[in-house]
């Protein structure tokens, strides 16, 4: 059986990780609104009001969010590793 060495801070929260998470959340509340909003053009019944399709931009809001926390993710190893260098 092969074990696989684990970073020494693993368990160790990192910038931008909530970030992440959060925009993960956001992202999925997007999805199932764009998923009930778009069932009643399939099944044949009065479509929701235009409030409901907002609800749906949440999706692009999530990436967004996402994408902010990689970035700062990103930002803090490259810190991280000049600092270790010198």
């Amino acid at each position: 059986m092969t074990v696989t060495p684990q970073p020494e801070h693993a368990d160790e929260v990192r910038p931008g990780d909530a970030l992440v998470k959060a925009g993960g959340i956001v992202f999925i509340v997007g999805a199932v609104a764009t998923l009930a909003t778009m069932a009643p053009l399939f099944l044949d019944v009065d479509p929701f009001p235009s409030y409901a399709w907002a609800v749906c931009m949440l999706m692009g809001v999530g990436f967004a969010i996402s994408a902010a926390g990689v970035l700062r993710s990103a930002a803090a190893q490259r810190r991280d590793a000049r600092a270790s260098q010198a």
